[in-house]
């Protein structure tokens, strides 16, 4: 083989391994996205029934009634208990940190795979931006929260019907 295919082959080979980078990210992005979503409505499904329940029992004191004050007091202390200890919305936070800082590799990685890879005629730099694609991935993977599969299934469902493709990509094919 000549020189030119060489390194067209090798090409092929490093666009082949930033398209699974993109794929990798688009997954786990939206895979954290959704866990975030669902950390989100735990907080809500639990912190507004306590503030309700406070003040319904604040009320029941005043008015006289201690047994449904005490009643609805108890339950407060376990919604706020369980508030204290799932802590759902620094999770609804840290999993749509680590969506963010995903879909940001996916991003770079594509415009590199898509504009700057050709305007780039030297071997070693090419090598070393897919490393450092792969080196932020893998990073992430280390210190990212962790997703349910329920959360991996339901990305994976958005994303065939169409959930993560951009509208020019839909239209012209452009990313492929």
């Amino acid at each position: 083989m000549s020189e030119t295919k060489i390194k067209s082959a090798n090409l092929n080979a490093i666009r082949s391994e930033l398209m699974r980078i993109e794929e990798d990210c688009i997954h786990t992005a939206k895979a954290h996205f959704n866990a975030a979503q669902r950390w989100r409505r735990y907080n809500y499904f639990i912190g507004i029934p306590s503030v309700v329940l406070s003040s319904i029992a604040g009320l029941a004191f005043f008015g006289d009634y201690p047994a449904i004050g005490g009643i609805l007091s108890c339950s407060v202390a376990i919604l706020t208990a369980l508030l204290t200890f799932l802590k759902p919305s620094e999770r609804s936070i840290s999993h749509e940190g680590a969506g963010n800082q995903y879909l940001s590799v996916r991003n770079d990685a594509r415009v590199f795979r898509t504009v700057k890879i050709d305007h780039i005629e030297d071997a070693d730099t090419i090598v070393a931006s897919l490393d450092e694609f792969s080196k932020r991935r893998n990073e992430l993977n280390q210190v990212s929260p962790v997703n349910t599969k329920s959360d991996f299934i339901t990305a994976r469902q958005g994303i065939e019907d169409g959930e993560a493709t951009h509208q020019v990509d839909k239209d012209t094919n452009v990313s492929k």
